[in-house]
C-alpha cells in the first residue's frame, strides 16, 4: 500500500488507476443506453400501440428492472465470500462483463426478430426481454467485485479522489455512449444501439483487462458460502443498537428506492406521458447527466458547509420537487425542470449519504455498515420499480392517469424517507 498520497495528476495518469477508472466509463455506456435509455424506448416502441398499452409497457419495463434487482439480492451475499475465499476481483470481472456484453449482443440480434410466438408474446420481443433481466444482473454482479477493487489502488487518502475520478468518467461514458449512437446508429432500428453500446462496454474494458491484477492474498479465507447471508442478518441486528444508523438506513431505502425508479422510468414516461419525442429525450437525459456532474460537485461543498444531514434533507426535497412538477398535467417545457432536479439528486444523493454512514459508522465497522447500505440500496431498487409497475397495470384503462398516479407513489416514499431521515442524530464530534 502506497505510504504517501501521490498527487491527483500523477494518480489519474498511473496506468492501474487509469484502466480501473476506464471500466467506469464502459459499464456506464450500458447502465445510460440500454437501462435508462434504449431498452425503455424499445419496449414502448413495440408494446405501447395504444395508451391502455402504453401503461403496459411501463410495467413490463418495471418488472424487468425489479427481476434484475431480485436476483442480485439473492446472490450478492455470496459474491463477498467469493471475493474473501478467492482474493480474486479481475477473473470476475472480467466474466461478468463478457456475459453482459453477449447478452447485450444478443439483444441486438434478436430485438428485430419476430417469426412465432412464446406465451403469445412475439419471440423476439419474449427473448429481448429475459436478455435485458440477466445483462443488467451480469452488469450489478461485475460492479460488486469492481468496487471490491478499488481499496487496493491506493492508501485512504487517495481512494476518495480515485473513486471520484471513476464517477467523472462515468458520466462522460454517458454522453459518449449517447453520442455513438446518434452516430452510429442513426435512423436505423433501436435494437442495433444494444449491439453497439455492448462492443463499446467491452472495448473500453479491455484495459483493465489487461493492465490491473489483484494484490497477492497471503492468507487464505475460509468462509462458508452461506455466511454472506448471516453477515447481513447480524449487520441489521447490531444497527438496530445504533438507532441513528438505522433511521438512516430506512431513510435511505425509501429516498433511493424514489430516486432509482424515477431514472428507470424516466424515458417511459417522459414519452409517452409528457409527450416527447425519443430524440427530444435524449436531449433532456444530457441535461440531467450535466446536472448530475454539477450536483454532486456542488453539493460536496455544501455537505462540507452546513453537515450533511441537512444537505441530505435538501436533497430529498429536490427530489420532492421534480416528482410533483412531473405528475402534475403543467406544460410540456416544466419537464426539463424536473428532470434538472432528478439529476442534480442523482449526482449527489451517493456523495452525502456516503458521508453520513462513515459519520454514524462506529470505530471499525465502517465496512459492516457499508455493507448493509448496499445491500439497502439494492432491496429498494426491487420494491420502487415493481410498486411502480404494479400501478401501471392496474391502472392500465386509465391511459396516462395510470403513470401519474404510478409516479406520485414516489412521493410518499420521499416523504416517509425524510420523516426517518429527522431522526437521525450526528454526532457533534463527528459532523463535518
Amino acid at each position: 500500500m502506497h505510504q504517501q498520497s501521490r498527487r491527483p495528476a500523477v494518480l489519474f495518469l498511473s496506468l492501474s488507476i487509469f484502466a480501473w477508472a476506464l471500466f467506469d466509463f464502459a459499464n456506464t455506456i450500458f447502465s445510460a443506453n440500454i437501462v435508462t435509455l434504449f431498452f425503455p424506448q424499445y419496449i414502448t416502441e413495440i408494446i405501447g400501440t395504444d395508451a391502455r398499452l402504453e401503461q403496459i409497457s411501463s410495467t413490463v419495463i418495471a418488472y424487468a428492472n425489479a427481476a434484475s434487482a431480485l436476483f442480485l439480492i439473492l446472490f450478492s451475499p455470496l459474491f463477498g465470500v467469493l471475493m474473501d475465499r478467492s482474493g480474486k476481483r479481475k477473473k470476475y470481472i472480467i466474466i461478468f462483463t463478457l456475459l453482459t456484453v453477449g447478452a447485450s449482443v444478443l439483444m441486438g440480434l434478436f430485438g428485430g426478430m419476430n417469426t412465432g410466438m412464446i406465451f403469445g408474446i412475439p419471440n423476439g420481443l419474449f427473448l429481448t426481454i429475459l436478455l435485458f433481466v440477466f445483462a443488467k444482473f451480469t452488469y450489478s454482479s461485475g460492479n460488486v467485485f469492481y468496487d471490491g477493487m478499488l481499496s487496493s489502488l491506493g492508501s485512504k487518502k487517495e481512494v476518495p479522489l480515485i473513486s471520484g475520478f471513476g464517477v467523472a468518467l462515468g458520466y462522460l461514458g454517458t454522453l459518449f455512449g449517447i453520442f455513438s449512437v446518434l452516430i452510429i446508429i442513426g435512423d436505423s432500428s433501436i435494437h442495433n444501439a444494444f449491439w453497439l453500446s455492448g462492443i463499446l462496454f467491452l472495448l473500453f474494458a479491455l484495459p483493465l483487462f489487461f493492465i490491473n491484477k489483484d494484490p497477492e492474498q497471503k492468507v487464505k479465507v475460509k468462509r462458508p458460502f452461506l455466511k454472506g447471508y448471516k453477515d447481513i442478518y447480524y449487520t441489521f441486528k447490531e444497527a438496530k443498537k445504533y438507532p441513528s444508523i438505522f433511521f438512516f438506513m430506512i431513510a435511505y431505502f425509501f429516498i433511493n428506492d424514489a430516486l432509482a425508479t424515477a431514472i428507470a422510468m424516466m424515458q417511459p414516461y417522459a414519452t409517452t406521458v409528457v409527450g416527447f419525442e425519443a430524440s427530444a429525450f435524449l436531449i433532456i437525459f444530457m441535461v440531467a447527466t450535466l446536472f448530475s456532474i454539477a450536483g454532486a460537485l456542488v453539493f460536496g461543498f455544501i455537505n462540507q458547509k452546513y453537515g450533511s444531514k441537512p444537505t441530505f434533507s435538501i436533497i430529498g426535497l429536490l427530489l420532492a420537487a421534480a416528482i410533483i412538477i412531473a405528475a402534475l398535467p403543467l406544460p410540456m417545457w416544466t419537464f426539463w425542470i424536473a428532470a434538472s432536479l432528478f439529476g442534480i439528486a442523482m449526482g449527489s444523493v451517493w456523495v452525502v449519504s456516503r458521508t453520513i454512514i462513515i459519520e454514524l459508522s462506529p470505530e471499525g465497522k465502517e465496512g459492516q455498515f457499508f455493507g448493509l447500505f448496499a445491500f439497502s440500496a439494492k432491496m429498494s431498487a426491487i420494491a420502487g420499480p415493481f410498486i411502480y409497475g404494479t400501478i401501471t397495470l392496474v391502472l392500465s384503462d386509465f391511459g396516462t392517469a395510470a403513470s401519474r398516479t404510478a409516479i406520485t407513489s414516489l412521493l410518499v416514499m420521499v416523504i416517509i424517507g425524510l420523516y426517518f431521515h429527522s431522526r437521525v442524530k450526528i454526532p457533534r464530534n463527528q459532523a463535518v
